[in-house]
């Protein structure tokens, strides 16, 4: 089957119209999305977040966000909200109820009993004259002129409104709290995501073996040193215990390069380092080390702190962690 329309043409409309209305939103940021912050920020309790169809897979999705972000929330369906969910509502929480039009059969029956309860209604409708806008403490004005199906029926340009206007909202509930860093990680403890955002590289170097030598170490024992402890690299340090430099396997290179021919046996540790390596400490995020070898073009950082090197981190620690 062949379509009487260019694809391309089709897929390129459909994201222009779902783009206009999402422009066309930024318009209608006002005092009552502020009003609608307060509100949350100042219950005491959670967020409920509710709807029917496609805006309830939407409803779900801004749950997770919220709870993601230091907003505590959860779902309840407009559906079964009759049939004994009312119950998860507690007197402090603020419901938010989704709706494009405002008007369908499941929310006409679910807001009386809401109102009922006495909590903060929140409406998130495109329609601000329907009835779950009309009757609503609050409203988030999601409008969506038009769906980008022919037929205007099917929801896309709305669902796409609705799901941006919740990710305003709970990115301004974040600053609001001071959502940090740390709090951001405390949630997302798994996957590569968790462990940038919490893997630090003092939980990785003491694994590792920690090759060094004196400065006037010879060849010999520089190379013993680094071939045992399989880093490619050997710290060295100064007799008083204090970091003098590191050699790696690409400054043997080039020392072998400038003698070429010639007697290298007396050349010592301290004539084939490169002095001030780049170093991290051991407090620093794992992420930085990985940000340091990819725009170094190093393989191996070391662990440095009070000028005494504590460790090595090498290219395949973060890789064995999952961070590239």
């Amino acid at each position: 089957m062949k379509l009487i329309k260019n694809i391309q043409s089709i897929a390129k409309e459909v994201l222009r119209q779902e783009a206009e209305a999402l422009h066309n939103l930024i318009g209608l940021i006002d005092e009552e999305f502020e009003n609608c912050v307060y509100a949350i920020i100042n219950c005491g309790g959670r967020v409920v977040v509710s709807g029917v169809g496609k805006s309830a897979i939407v409803g779900q999705k801004i749950v997770a966000t919220l709870n993601s972000t230091g907003t505590p929330a959860l779902f309840m369906h407009a559906a079964d909200a009759i049939h004994g969910d009312l119950g998860m509502i507690q007197d402090n929480d603020v419901v938010i109820v989704i709706s494009r039009s405002g008007d369908t059969a499941e929310i006409k029956v679910l807001v009386p009993l809401l109102k009922r309860t006495g909590v903060t209604m929140i409406a998130m409708v495109s329609n601000k004259d329907s009835y779950l806008a009309k009757n609503a403490d609050h409203i988030l004005h999601a409008y969506a002129p038009e769906e980008a199906d022919p037929l205007n029926l099917a929801p896309t340009t709305s669902t796409s409104v609705t799901m941006a206007l919740g990710d305003a909202l709970a990115i301004c509930l974040l600053e609001a709290r001071g959502f940090t860093h740390d709090d951001f990680a405390k949630f997302h403890p798994g996957g590569a995501l968790g462990k940038r955002l919490y893997l630090k590289i003092c939980d990785i170097f003491p694994h590792n073996a920690l090759p060094v030598v004196l400065e006037d170490a010879g060849l010999q024992e520089i190379i013993l040193e680094m071939t045992s402890k399989r880093l490619g690299a050997t710290a060295v340090n100064s007799a008083a215990g204090k970091m003098a430099g590191i050699i790696t396997d690409g400054d043997l290179r080039r020392m072998l390069k400038q003698h070429d021919g010639g007697n290298i046996l007396h050349l010592k540790a301290r004539d084939i380092m490169t002095k001030s390596p780049i170093s991290v400490s051991p407090d620093e995020y794992a992420v930085k080390a990985l940000e340091l070898m990819q725009t170094r073009s190093i393989t191996q950082v070391v662990v440095v702190e009070d000028d005494a090197i504590l460790g090595f981190v090498h290219l395949h620690d973060l890789l064995r962690e999952g961070l590239v």
